[in-house]
């Protein structure tokens, strides 16, 4: 008895095969899109944040030194703020940090003090207060850093009283 082989040429019907090639299709296209969709969208950058220390010396000066800060940034784009208790008695002391009579200035009123001379403010930079000659000695004065950019405070503390 001899048997007869039958051979089966189509592996797949053809509808299947279009219905694979479609699924095929669309899964890899939407790895495509997941995978490009980060690189799609904007990422806003998170506001800066800092934290920092304040020291009173004999001398009548106060220090206000960076002690963390997540990011550097231009000194054009910080404003500081130094706020009396009593704003009907003295005006706050505003100005940027970039400003050439604050900006690495000795024997001024306020200044800043770039520790890497870098030209931005970064962990280790400071600010120098002669608290004595502007009157912010007794402990009532704020000292603040706005970031203009994002309209963030970065630093609010009050200056300790002199000893």
């Amino acid at each position: 008895m001899r048997g007869t082989l039958r051979r089966d040429e189509e592996a797949v019907s053809p509808v299947i095969a279009t219905v694979l090639l479609l699924a095929i299709t669309v899964m890899l296209s939407s790895m495509v899109f997941v995978l490009m969709q980060g690189a799609l969208t904007t990422v806003e950058k998170s506001p800066p944040q800092a934290t920092v220390s304040v020291r009173s010396l004999d001398n009548g000066f106060h220090v206000v030194r960076i002690t963390s800060l997540d990011q550097s940034i231009d000194p054009a784009r910080l404003q500081y703020d130094l706020l009396p208790a009593n704003l009907t008695e003295s005006f706050p002391i505003r100005g940027q940090v970039s400003d050439a009579d604050v900006y690495g200035v000795i024997g001024s009123n306020f200044s800043f003090h770039d520790r890497d001379a870098g030209y931005s403010v970064t962990q280790g930079d400071y600010f120098v207060i002669d608290s004595q000659t502007i009157g912010a000695d007794d402990g009532t004065w704020r000292f603040r850093l706005v970031e203009e950019t994002a309209g963030v405070l970065l630093i609010d503390v009050t200056l300790p009283a002199m000893r």
